[in-house]
C-alpha cells in the first residue's frame, strides 16, 4: 500500500509538472503573438519604397537646391524597414469571392487595386489576385505577377483579408457556364457597397467587376478604410525583384551625378489623340490623332475642340512648352533631367527644343543597356513601374499633365517626406505662354509671373479639396492621403 501510494504521488506530481509546463507554453504563444503582431502594426506606416537607394548624391544641383528653399523642405531618405514579420491571418467567415479586371494604365490599375483589396476587406470577401488591363491601347500582356510581388501581395495584407491565386476549381467550372460580372458604381461610398453589393456576392458566392477605376469615393469613408487604400498601395503593391532591381540600379546611377528632376513628359500618342490635344501638331498629326480616337469605342468623347481643352488647363504641355517653364522656374542649363514616359509623339523632332536648352537629358533606353531591357521590351506597363520607381527618389517630380501617374506619384512622395512635386497650373501657364510668345511680355516679367504662381504648388502639406457632389472636380485621394501622413492636422486629432 505504501509502495502504491508513493507510485501514485509521484505520478500527480509529473502530472503537475506537465500542467505548468503546458500552461508555461501556451502563455509563451500567446505573448509571441501579440510582439508578432505588434511588430507588424509598428513597421506598417514606415516608408519602404526605396529604402535601398539613399539619398541623393553632390552637387550639379542648383537650381533643385533653390527649389528646395522655395518649397522650405529638406529631402530626407526614407526609413529602411525592418526585414518582413509574416502578420496572423485574419481569420473570418468568407461571404463570397470577388474576382476584379482593372483596367487602364499601371497606375490606374494601382489605384484601383488598392479600392477592390479595402472593398474586399469591408464586405469579408475572399480576392482572386487581380487581372489586368489586356485590352487597352498599350496591349500589355503582362499579368498581375509580371509586375507585383504576389507572394508579399498575399501575406502582407492576410490580417485583413484573405487572397488567393485563383478561385477552387469546382467554382472555376461554374463561372465558366455563369459569372455574375458588373462594374461598380463610380465613387461610391462604403454603405453602397454594403446595401447593394454584398448581398449580391453572397447570392452568386463568386462576383466579378469588371472595372476598377475610381469606384471608391475619395472623401467621406471611415479613416480605416482609408488607411487601408495606404496600405496596400505603399506596402502590399510592391514590384517583383527583377523590377526592382533594374529601378534601383537606375536611381544609383542618376544619384551618383548629383541632385535629378523627373520631367513626366506625358506627350504620348495615346494621351493627345484620348484628350484630343493637338496644340503643335501638323494637320497630317491631327488627322491621325483623330482617326485613331474614333477606332476605340470605349473612348467616349469623339468631337474635341483642342483650343478650347487648351485654354481650360485640360491638356498636356507640349515639349516646346515646358521648355520655356522649366527655364523660367530658374532650372538651369546643367541640370539632370529623367524623362519618364513612353514613346514621345514626334520623336527626336519634337524633343529637339528640350534637348538643346537641356543637355543632360536621359532616358531609361540611355542608362540600361538593350540587354537589360530586352525581357521589358513590349511591356509597358513594366517599363512604367521602372519610371515610377525613379520618379518617386527624384529631388523634384514635375508632370507636364495631371493624369493617373502624376497623381498617384504626388501623393507616394507626399507620405515618404513631402518631396518637391511641382503641381503645374496649366490654366495660369498657357496664359503667360500666349503672352510671352505674343510678344505681350518680356522673358523676366514671364520668369516672375511663373515663379509666383507655383510658390505654393510644390507638394507642401495641404487639405484635401472636398466638393460635395462633384467628385471629378475634389483632389483625388490618392494624390493627397492625408489620413496616412503623419504631419496632418486632422490625423493628430483623430488620433
Amino acid at each position: 500500500m505504501v509502495v502504491a501510494a508513493a507510485g501514485h504521488g509521484a505520478g500527480a506530481g509529473r502530472r503537475r509538472r506537465a500542467w505548468r509546463w503546458a500552461m508555461r507554453a501556451a502563455a509563451s504563444a500567446v505573448v509571441w503573438t501579440a510582439v508578432v503582431q505588434l511588430a507588424s502594426i509598428a513597421g506598417l506606416w514606415r516608408p519602404r519604397v526605396l529604402a535601398d537607394c539613399g539619398g541623393g548624391g553632390g552637387g550639379g544641383g542648383g537650381a533643385v537646391a533653390g527649389l528646395a528653399a522655395l518649397a522650405g523642405e529638406d529631402r530626407v531618405a526614407p526609413a529602411r524597414l525592418s526585414p518582413p514579420v509574416l502578420v496572423p491571418r485574419r481569420i473570418y467567415k468568407s461571404n463570397g469571392y470577388l474576382l476584379v479586371t482593372c483596367n487602364g494604365g499601371l497606375n490606374q490599375m494601382r489605384a484601383g487595386i488598392c479600392d477592390m483589396v479595402t472593398i474586399a476587406r469591408h464586405l469579408n470577401l475572399t480576392l482572386v489576385v487581380p487581372e489586368l488591363d489586356k485590352r487597352s491601347f498599350w496591349a500589355d500582356p503582362s499579368n498581375f505577377g509580371d509586375i507585383f510581388d504576389v507572394s508579399h501581395f498575399i501575406n502582407s495584407l492576410r490580417d485583413e483579408l484573405m487572397i488567393v491565386k485563383e478561385l477552387p476549381m469546382k467554382l472555376q467550372l461554374r463561372t465558366k457556364r455563369r459569372l455574375y460580372s458588373m462594374p461598380p458604381v463610380s465613387w461610391s461610398n462604403e454603405t453602397y457597397y454594403l446595401k447593394r453589393v454584398l448581398h449580391l456576392a453572397r447570392k452568386h458566392k463568386v462576383i466579378h467587376f469588371n472595372k476598377t477605376d475610381a469606384r471608391l469615393a475619395n472623401n467621406g469613408l471611415p479613416v480605416q478604410l482609408q488607411r487601408l487604400r495606404c496600405r496596400v498601395n505603399f506596402d502590399a503593391l510592391r514590384f517583383t525583384p527583377q523590377i526592382e532591381a533594374l529601378g534601383r540600379k537606375l536611381i544609383s546611377t542618376l544619384q551618383k551625378s548629383g541632385q535629378f528632376v523627373v520631367l513626366h513628359l506625358r506627350y504620348e500618342m495615346d494621351m493627345l489623340s484620348f484628350s484630343g490635344c493637338t496644340h503643335g501638331c501638323s494637320d497630317e498629326e491631327t488627322q491621325e490623332l483623330t482617326k485613331m480616337r474614333y477606332a476605340y469605342p470605349w473612348w467616349k468623347e469623339k468631337e474635341i475642340d483642342s483650343e478650347v481643352k487648351r485654354f481650360q488647363g485640360l491638356c498636356p504641355l507640349t515639349p516646346e512648352e515646358i521648355t520655356l517653364v522649366l527655364k523660367a522656374l530658374g532650372f538651369t542649363k546643367d541640370t539632370l533631367i529623367y524623362i519618364a514616359s513612353g514613346e514621345i509623339y514626334g520623336g527626336e523632332r519634337r524633343l529637339a527644343a528640350l534637348k538643346a536648352a537641356y543637355p543632360r537629358l536621359v532616358r531609361k533606353e540611355k542608362l540600361l543597356s538593350p540587354d537589360e531591357l530586352r525581357p521589358f521590351q513590349n511591356h509597358s506597363t513594366q517599363m512604367a513601374a521602372m519610371d515610377y520607381m525613379v520618379s518617386i527618389a527624384s529631388d523634384v517630380f514635375i508632370p507636364s499633365y495631371d493624369g493617373n501617374m502624376a497623381r498617384v506619384v504626388e501623393g507616394h512622395r507626399r507620405y515618404t517626406g513631402f518631396h518637391k512635386t511641382i503641381q503645374l497650373d496649366r490654366v495660369k501657364l498657357v496664359e503667360l505662354l500666349d503672352g510671352f510668345q505674343g510678344g505681350a511680355m518680356s522673358w523676366d516679367e514671364f520668369s516672375a509671373a511663373v515663379k509666383k504662381a507655383h510658390q505654393h504648388r510644390m507638394g507642401q502639406p495641404t487639405d484635401r479639396k472636398v466638393i460635395p457632389g462633384r467628385p471629378k472636380e475634389e483632389d483625388y485621394f490618392y494624390a493627397n492621403p492625408q489620413e496616412c501622413l503623419g504631419s496632418n492636422e486632422g490625423l493628430r486629432e483623430i488620433l
